[in-house]
């Protein structure tokens, strides 16, 4: 039961959570020991916070997840986890998680508090409302940078982060929605009903703004964000970031991937060493310059 409550809690999702990190990193805070404590703690209890949501999720899902060719593996669609057990886990994750949060900061608290707020709307309403199904999703990581903001005390975290972090995700989102069309066909509708709403067309022409719009939010950050080396030298970062945004949609509408994109970074060696480099730069340009 418990190798079954941990599978639910979707650790190969935790990734996500990073982007409280964005704050830390981006503000010159990473090699301060306290504050690196309090963002590995936000970090801790988001994934817990998003392992009840998970959990909350996957009860309201069970009968259209058996429907979905893999979906249908998961413990409790799969009948290995029993739903009364997931109720409670989430339930004391929740609670549970709010009140460690509190003890961080009450500003993180509260935003927690609104995750999962804004998740339960997602559950039971916004995920059958077409486009605020995707843009609730895409709030959840612009509230995981909120939280690494509310953490410690930036002196230079930028607002165009917020923009750059949120159109980021919506892309990611957007990936997965087309990758669900693409894997289910005409038996979509059934499994997840919003997706009777959406059609390749669609998703392609939200892809392509939504992805001119992450280039040049980060781009204005690397240029306009106070703080920053008066070289300009983070527009070096740009390339990768611009690399990194083609090799998905290369992934996705070649190759047809875009599911999980927490799976694709994962085996994606290409992708990995972009995020790599990507990431060395910006730590070289901040720290270092």
């Amino acid at each position: 039961m418990l190798i079954a409550l941990f599978k639910t809690m979707r650790p190969r999702q935790w990734p996500k959570n990073g982007f409280v990190f964005v704050a830390l990193f981006f503000d010159e805070k990473l090699l301060e020991p306290v504050y690196l404590g309090h963002t590995i703690a936000a970090f801790i209890l988001l994934c817990l916070m998003s392992s009840a949501v998970y959990l909350m999720n996957d009860l309201s899902d069970i009968e259209s997840d058996r429907q979905h060719p893999t979906k249908r593996l998961r413990p409790l669609p799969a009948g290995e986890l029993s739903p009364t057990t997931a109720m409670i886990a989430a339930v004391i994750f929740a609670m549970g998680t709010l009140a460690a949060g509190y003890w961080l900061s009450l500003e993180f608290a509260l935003i927690l508090l609104t995750y999962l707020l804004s998740q339960i709307a997602y559950t039971f309403w916004l995920k059958n409302v077409v486009l605020f199904d995707v843009l609730v999703v895409a709030l959840g990581f612009v509230l995981r940078i909120a939280s690494g903001v509310a953490v410690i005390e930036v002196e230079r975290f930028s607002p165009w982060l917020y923009l750059f972090g949120g159109f980021l995700a919506l892309f990611l989102v957007l990936g997965k929605r087309r990758h669900e069309l693409v894997l289910l066909g005409d038996a979509a509708g059934r499994h997840r009903k919003i997706l009777k709403q959406y059609n390749l067309d669609l998703i392609d022409r939200m892809l392509g703004l939504v992805t001119t719009s992450v280039l040049v939010f980060y781009s204005l950050y690397t240029f306009l964000a106070e703080g920053l080396p008066a070289n300009h030298t983070m527009m070096l970062t740009i390339p990768f970031l611009m690399y990194g945004i083609f090799r998905y949609l290369y992934l996705i509408h070649v190759r047809h991937e875009g599911g999980a994109p927490e799976e694709i970074a994962l085996r994606d060696r290409p992708l990995q060493a972009t995020i790599a480099l990507f990431a060395i730069t910006v730590f070289i340009v901040i720290y270092v310059f």
